[in-house]
């Protein structure tokens, strides 16, 4: 499981696992994270995480989010990645380790395979990731930060058969054209336009909008920051690119 390593000056204050699909950071007390200190915005940073994943989105705050001393709007976390906001680090693991460790120790469990399908422009990526077996760590409690626990949203929900799902192209030059998922997590899109995931979950697939101003549609209405279960003959639109979602 994807996890935060929260510090200042050198000082670990905090350990924080990304347990919820987005995780608000901000001085405000409704952020999942709260930070404290002026230098930091009420609504500073947004990550969302889809399994092993994870995307950092600056709000507009006033001193701007860095990562790695460069300053970002939109950034795909990479393992080790250094997050600044103000004073403040957030160093991010892919992994959790099964044993309490140095964060040097961590180990990327995530294989990636990528195949592209061009759609009028569009890009749709597939990606195989591994789900590593983790269990929660404890962190430091600190009077800084307030991090909110959260439960998962499959808590409880027993393993269910959702079929094969499947999306088809409906415009462009590759109408007709058909992307099996069955991978645990597929990315369609144009990056720096518009991307989404759609994740295969024991209970059926869901899309969620991790990048862009503007959120894609599903049947015509636009999605909000939350995942949206997909039904059998959804239309997604997205990039300019309509498809078909369908179980097979």
């Amino acid at each position: 499981m994807p996890k935060l390593i929260l510090s200042m000056d050198g000082l670990v204050l905090k350990e924080i696992e990304l347990t919820k699909e987005r995780i608000s950071i901000g001085r405000k007390p409704h952020n999942d994270i709260q930070i404290d200190n002026l230098a930091i915005s009420g609504e500073h940073a947004v990550i969302t995480t889809i399994l092993d994943d994870a995307f950092l989105e600056d709000q507009n705050s006033t001193n701007g989010t860095y990562v790695n001393g460069q300053p970002v709007k939109k950034h795909v976390l990479q393992n080790n990645d250094l997050i600044e906001l103000g004073k403040y680090r957030l160093k991010f693991i892919k992994n959790s380790a099964e044993r309490t460790v140095n964060p040097s120790e961590f180990v990327e469990t995530a294989a990636v395979n990528p195949l592209a399908l061009d759609a009028e422009g569009g890009l749709i990526d597939t990606k195989v990731i591994d789900q590593p077996v983790a269990t929660p760590t404890s962190g430091v409690a600190t009077q800084i930060i307030d991090t909110k626990a959260a439960p998962t949203a499959t808590a409880g929900v027993p393993p269910a058969e959702v079929g094969e799902g499947v999306l088809q192209v409906l415009n462009g030059s590759n109408a007709g054209k058909e992307l099996p998922l069955t991978k645990s997590l597929t990315t369609i899109g144009k990056p720096g336009v518009q991307v989404a995931v759609i994740t295969r979950r024991p209970h059926g697939f869901f899309i969620t909008h991790v990048e862009g101003a503007s959120f894609p549609s599903v049947n015509g209405k636009t999605l909000d920051a939350q995942a949206h279960r997909l039904n059998d003959q959804d239309v997604i639109q997205i990039a300019g690119v309509k498809m078909s979602f369908f179980l097979r």
